[in-house]
This record gives C-alpha cells, structure tokens and sequence, in this order.
C-alpha cells in the first residue's frame, strides 16, 4: 500500500529569509515522500520592495499561495493591521488546506503572525534561527513567541541551541546544524567581480573598493532611524575612497523613508552610489565576496560576513545581543563613531584580523541535515503532540542530535 506523502508549508516574506530556504526547499522537494506548499507573503508581493516573488519565480518554484499583507502604510500601526491580515490569512490557508506541518525562518512580524495561524489550527511548527538576541529591534520578542509555539527547533550555533533549550524546550527537539546562511556562502556559485559590476551596470567603477550597505530601522529601544541614517549618510560624505553598493531596507516600520533617503543621496552621487531594492541571493553573495568591505545593521553583516572574513561596521543597536566575531567593528548611530569605524575598518591592520575570523555557524550540509530531520519528523508518530515545559539543565547530548540517517545527495 503507497503511503500518503505528507506536505510541508514553508513560509516567505523577504528577500534576506527566501534567499536563506532556498537550498533547504531544493533538498524539500528532493524528498519521495514529502509535498512543499511555498506560501509568499510581505514584501515579497510588494511594488515598493521591488516585487521579489519574481526572483522565486525565476528559481521556478511552484506557488502554492500569495498572501498579501502590505498596503503601503507606514509606522507602527501599519505593521498591527500587517499581521492581523497576515494571520487571518494564513489561518484561511491552513483551515482549507491542512497541511502536516509548517517550516518558518526568523523572526519577523509576518512570521510571527504565520506560525500563530498555524497553532490555533493546530498544525506543528518548525522554527529556524531560534535563540538569538537582537535587542534593538521587535523581532526580539517575535522570535522567542515563534520559540514557544514551535516543535521543532533549527538554531544556528550552540550558544543559541542552549538559550532554546533554557527558554524551556525539550533537548530532543532542537537541532544545531549550523545556519543557511554560512553554507549559502560557502557552497552558492557566485559571480567574479568584474561579472557582478557588468551586471549591475556598474563597469564604470572598474577596480575601485566599494561597500556594501544596508541600514534598517531599530524598531526597539526609542531611537529614531531618521536621525540615525542622517549620521550614516554623513559619515558616508566623510570617507574617502569607496564606492558605495546600497541595498534598501525591507518591510519594517520607517523602512520606506530610509529608502526615499537613499534614493535622494545615490541619486546626487551618480559616479560612487548605487541603490538597489533587491541584488537577489547570487548577486547579493558576490557582492559580500568582492568588497572592501560591509556596513549597516543587517544581521548578514553580523552573522553572514565572518565566513568570507570580511570587515564589517555593525551600526547602532538593531542587532546587539548576537554573537560578534572578529570581523566586526561595532559603534553607536553617531556621525563620528561611523566615520571612524569605516576608516578602522579599512586599515591593513583590521584587514588581517578580519580574516582571522572563525564563524561559529558552519554546520557543513546544513540544508541537506534539515531536510533529513524534518522529513523524519513529518513521519513520527508523535508529531502534533502537546509540548510539555522542560526544566531540566542544558545536557550536552544536543550538541550531537542524533539525526536520521539519509541516503547521499548532490551539494
């Protein structure tokens, strides 16, 4: 008798997230026994974020649902009216469709909001990227929510594993296979640098260093992202140098004021900026492998740069709490602290430390690791139990998850 192949709903609503599943949904689909139901949300179905389900389609990964969230509102009762839409309309998926579980990554508003839908109907939840601290921003606080509705955990180094397992998680769920983003790097084929700028529309940069940026707003703490992004334009003006490859913040409260400020100051400096909505994952990984060097508050300048040893200036409080490697120089959102910080981290000095770098999120095959483990959870027979609090102390034998044991595939 064929048995029933069990569907996985995999949630995306960014360019950064997408671009991190993109080897897990390749190995997904790879899967005899599993169905992936891809449901695109946010920004990903938004004109003024660049429209990026187009790169999802280029990829050719089947849709299995668009669900729009984004009205072109602003501030933070825009982000309330989000997720009210985002969970009634994951919830209408769910109820109507039924999936056997649901795979999200992050910890953002729309993701928040997807794996509530999914508890209330009752369908387990398997969570990446648990057990960081991002005190400057209110993904904070989504994400540990996201921990406590989830199965199933995927943090992406062991001090995080730790923190899941302390936050009351039992050490059987929760898995350290590293993190996409530190295999994305490692294994993505990516363009020379001379393709990338030819690719762009760049060529006339030739062999000049350049930057990469990205600046998002804090959404925690009190401080004001204008302000912020005034001081980061300003020490920009300051260095001497660099061409600057900016790429536009994403769908958070106040990110399209700082796009419309990039847009203005790229603009009055055709020769040394450029601003793009979305490079997309390959253009976005030869950029990070061909700079000088990387800037802004992204979590990829913290969590994603050490792989490549590259130098990095962490701005402001957006991502603090997260583990900070050698390659990263962090300062406050002030004008003079980022103009030094840039000219620090351009030094030979800094350089050689940055490629000293070591980052603890390498996990080797992590897509193809998770791929195995949720496949094997997809077909427990416990799968949808309630969860029970753990109030144990943190045992070592998660460091090694015992992992089902899978057949070889291709990188």
């Amino acid at each position: 008798m064929e048995t029933k192949k069990k569907t996985l709903a995999v949630v995306t609503g960014t360019r950064a997230e997408y671009g991190l599943l993109r080897p897990v949904i390749r190995r997904l689909t790879r899967r005899d026994n599993l169905n992936v139901a891809l449901l695109v949300t946010g920004a990903h179905l938004a004109p003024e974020y660049g429209s990026t389900v187009k790169e999802i389609e280029a990829d050719g990964v089947p849709i299995a649902a668009r669900i729009p969230i984004l009205t072109g509102e602003t501030g933070p009762l825009a982000t309330a009216h989000a997720v009210c839409r985002a969970l009634e309309g994951f919830a209408a998926w769910f109820e109507r469709n039924r999936p056997d579980g649901v795979l999200v990554l992050g910890d953002r508003y729309e993701i928040f909001a997807a794996a509530q839908a999914a508890a209330m109907q009752r369908v387990p939840v398997a969570h990446i990227s648990g057990g960081d601290v991002t005190l400057g921003a209110a993904d904070e606080y989504y994400r540990h929510c996201i921990t406590k509705i989830a199965a199933l955990h995927f943090p992406s180094c062991d001090e995080y594993a730790a923190r899941v397992i302390r936050m009351g998680e039992a050490p059987e769920t929760v898995y350290q296979l590293g993190g996409l983003g530190d295999e994305n790097l490692r294994t993505l084929p990516t363009l020379s640098r001379a393709q990338l700028l030819e690719n762009l529309g760049l060529t006339a940069w030739g062999e000049q260093p350049f930057a990469l940026v990205t600046f998002h707003p804090e959404t925690a703490g009190g401080a004001d992202p204008m302000a912020q992004m005034q001081a980061l334009l300003a020490a920009m003006d300051r260095t001497e140098g660099l061409h600057w490859l900016i790429t536009k913040s994403n769908a958070d409260a106040g990110g399209q004021a700082i796009n419309a400020l990039w847009d203005e100051w790229a603009a009055a400096r055709p020769d040394k900026a450029a601003a793009f909505t979305s490079l997309g994952v390959v253009r976005y990984v030869s950029a990070l492998r061909a700079c000088a060097l990387v800037a802004g508050n992204s979590s990829s300048g913290v969590v994603e740069t050490p792989t490549f040893g590259v130098p990095t200036v962490n701005i402001g409080q957006r991502q603090a709490g997260r583990i900070v490697c050698e390659n990263v120089l962090c300062c406050p959102a002030e004008e003079a602290a980022i103009a030094g910080a840039l000219a620090a981290a351009r030094s030979p000095e800094f350089a050689a430390r940055a490629r000293t770098a070591q980052s603890p999120y390498n996990g080797g095959a992590t897509s193809l690791r998770m791929a195995r483990v949720l496949e094997a959870w997809l077909n427990s027979p416990t799968l949808g139990a309630p969860k029970s609090f753990y109030d144990g102390p943190v045992p070592e034998h998660w460091k090694n998850p015992a992992e089902p044991a899978g057949e070889q595939e291709e990188a």
